[in-house]
């Protein structure tokens, strides 16, 4: 039950001496309310509180919450769960801030209800103590409305004019009153926590999406062409039909000709060389300009458009860096590092360089124009209907920068998402996401054993971390080509694909490359030979050996069942064989329950059993219940928690199975089978 109060946001001060109660840890809470926790539309906060005080009176606990925009509190119950823990959720139904608290106090009538109970068992007279509680009746009807003071003065008539104690005892358990003075309650007597905590709520796409990344200008339909964003469109079907609803394009900038990269990151270009997508900046233009060979700005603002009629969003790259010819380095020379003898300050971590980018100085004394220009290239693509960013290396620029740059555009465009590609230490990642990042790339990409991913998750959906940092789990990226998919051949490709899809909410392919299963690496490393970086791959769109069909039904399977539309629900499941990789993920009502089996080794069939969480899905021992493989379409009846699977890599390295657990009739089964 929700209540709700009158009279604004500031709730007034409470008198001290009078406030025995004591309210701890209050959770959710991101390094002691410093920053907010994330929720996406729909989701639930649950929040808990260590509520006590002296003595042994029963007490009442209230969550309050508020949209930023809102002036009154909603206010919920808390249940005690015991040992002095308190608890109650609310659900988030709009975008931007919201905030949350609790207040607590020491529960006169329950106390008095309580008592008068042990009274009346041990057979004392009880004359007085129900005066007492008419009192506490008629002491509430001063603080209600007409309405409840009224029947509040009529319970304490009905109290004192009982026709004995036991009429009088089942007056006082009679919930209806219970309700009434849970409403008016003396607020001279509530502790209210010290702190307002935040929430901030985004769309539900933050919490749920599947990213397809292709670079626009090897959309083309002839070799050695220039791919544009009108090749870019007769994609969208086939694209739409696989079930992403995020196309993300690299940079689309003009790329800048001083010390272009040729070739597999060659120091020397070709002069066909088109050169990398993140040298941004050129004659033509800047952060707000188009390559001329993708097309015009009214070319974009159509793919975006037409985009839409498919369900897809387009997310775009912002690298905040620049190519030697940007405009930014003649108009803005402050904003760039420059060496004593007169050079530019290129990128680069030693031993490695990046002649071809110049970063930005963050240190100048111009810092203030600089976040401003930055601010507003956000801005500009976000009127040009972009949603969605994703950050090239957020992690070499400032926190502080970030916390304003994100914090205004969200207070003006809620709905925005940005996605942090920040491959560096943990700390760094947890901040950015606590910063306002929405999602965050991961380390998934070298997690292979069975170990790394269970210990992995685990790390991620334990609190607090799963309140402030969503994880995209990307099997690929234009720069991370891993060894698994360089050796693995085919299976390696499903095995990681459906490990990203089922383990995280959100997850992206480096889209061309992957279903089509290139895995050639330059000699050494984890990067692509031939890199779409530097220059343009004419890809065979055509080509019968891809894996589109299986991406199809995944992003279906996605869809249609809710337990993978979150990554905090994952239960790993024990196996007897460490080729294995078993996880059950269900809603929280439990009406959607799917087990997932992986088989890790893209070489060899593997075979084990797997054991069911029983009692936490609802599932009894010696009942049967249905599984069926929903990639595989195979279905078995199961009746105990060890059940067995074999896994053929050459075949399908998984099955994702979803599991009825109350079926009891044969009708039922005849249904399935």
């Amino acid at each position: 039950m929700t209540l709700r109060t009158g009279g604004g946001g500031d709730i007034s001060a409470s008198a001290p001496g009078r406030c025995r109660v004591v309210i701890e840890n209050i959770t959710p809470r991101v390094d002691a309310g410093r920053f907010a926790v994330k929720r996406a539309l729909g989701e639930q906060v649950v929040v808990g509180a260590d509520v006590f005080c002296d003595g042994h009176d029963e007490l009442s606990a209230l969550l309050l919450h508020r949209h930023a925009d809102e002036d009154q509190w909603h206010k919920v119950p808390m249940k005690h769960l015991g040992n002095d823990r308190w608890e109650a959720r609310f659900t988030v139904t709009a975008l931007g801030s919201s905030y949350y608290t609790v207040e607590a106090r020491v529960d006169h009538f329950l106390t008095w209800r309580k008592d008068l109970a042990k009274r009346f068992a041990a057979g004392q007279d009880l004359d007085v103590d129900r005066e007492i509680g008419a009192r506490l009746c008629e002491a509430a009807a001063l603080r209600a409305g007409s309405d409840a003071a009224r029947d509040l003065r009529s319970w304490a008539t009905r109290l004192r004019e009982a026709p004995d104690d036991a009429a009088a005892l089942r007056l006082a358990e009679d919930e209806a009153l219970a309700a009434l003075m849970a409403w008016h309650y003396d607020p001279q007597l509530v502790t209210l926590a010290e702190n307002e905590l935040r929430v901030d709520v985004e769309r539900e796409r933050a919490l749920f999406s599947a990213w397809y990344e292709l670079f626009p200008r090897s959309c083309c339909t002839e070799k050695d062409a220039h791919g544009t964003f009108a090749d870019c469109e007769r994609l969208l079907p086939e694209i739409a039909r696989m079930g992403f609803d995020v196309v993300y394009f690299p940079p689309i900038h003009p790329i800048g000709r001083t010390n272009r990269k040729g070739k597999n990151n060659s120091t020397v270009a070709e002069a066909d060389d088109p050169g990398s997508p993140w040298a941004i900046g050129a004659a033509e233009g800047g952060h707000t300009d188009i390559h001329p060979e993708l097309g015009t700005l009214e070319d974009f603002r159509r793919f975006i458009a037409r985009a839409a009629e498919y369900g897809i969003e387009v997310a775009m790259d912002i690298a905040f860096q620049c190519a030697p010819d940007h405009p930014y380095v003649r108009r803005h020379p402050a904003w760039f590092r420059w060496r004593p003898d007169g050079s530019v300050q290129y990128a680069e971590n030693p031993p490695k360089k990046y002649q071809d980018i110049i970063p930005f100085d963050f240190e100048t004394s111009e810092w203030r124009d600089l976040w401003q220009e930055l601010t507003e290239v956000f801005r500009y693509w976000i009127a040009q209907g972009v949603k969605i960013f994703r950050v090239d290396n957020p992690h070499t620029k400032p926190f502080g920068f970030w916390e304003h740059l994100i914090g205004a555009i969200k207070s003006e465009h809620p709905e925005t998402i940005f996605l942090s590609e920040a491959f560096t230490r943990p700390k760094v990642m947890y901040r950015l996401a606590k910063l306002g990042f929405s999602q965050s790339y991961t380390y998934f990409s070298w997690r292979n054993t069975k170990w790394e991913l269970e210990q992995y998750m685990r790390d991620l959906a334990a609190p607090p971390v799963r309140d402030f940092f969503r994880p995209n789990f990307w099997p690929n990226t234009p720069d991370i080509l891993p060894e698994v998919l360089q050796y693995g051949g085919r299976p390696a490709f499903v095995i990681r694909f459906i490990l990203a899809a089922t383990l995280s909410s959100n997850y992206g392919i480096y889209g061309p490359p992957f279903e089509l299963f290139v895995g050639e690496a330059l000699p050494g490393k984890e990067e692509y030979k031939d890199s779409e970086k530097y220059e343009i791959r004419c890809w065979d769109w055509d080509n019968a050996e891809h894996m589109r069909e299986l991406i199809a039904r995944i992003n279906h399977i996605r869809r249609d069942n809710p337990a993978l539309q979150t990554t905090w629900n994952v239960h790993f499941c024990e196996t007897d064989n460490d080729n294995l990789l078993c996880y059950v993920k269900a809603t929280e009502e439990r009406d959607n329950l799917l087990l997932i089996a992986v088989n890790l080794d893209p070489f060899h069939t593997q075979k084990g059993k797997i054991r069911l969480p029983m009692e936490s899905l609802g599932l009894s021992p010696g009942h049967p219940f249905l599984a069926h493989d929903l990639l595989g379409e195979g279905r078995n009846i199961w009746h105990s928690e060890w059940n067995a699977v074999e896994l053929d890599p050459r075949q399908l390295p998984a099955a994702v199975f979803r599991l009825y657990p109350r079926l009891r009739r044969e009708q039922d089964f005849d249904y399935f089978m």
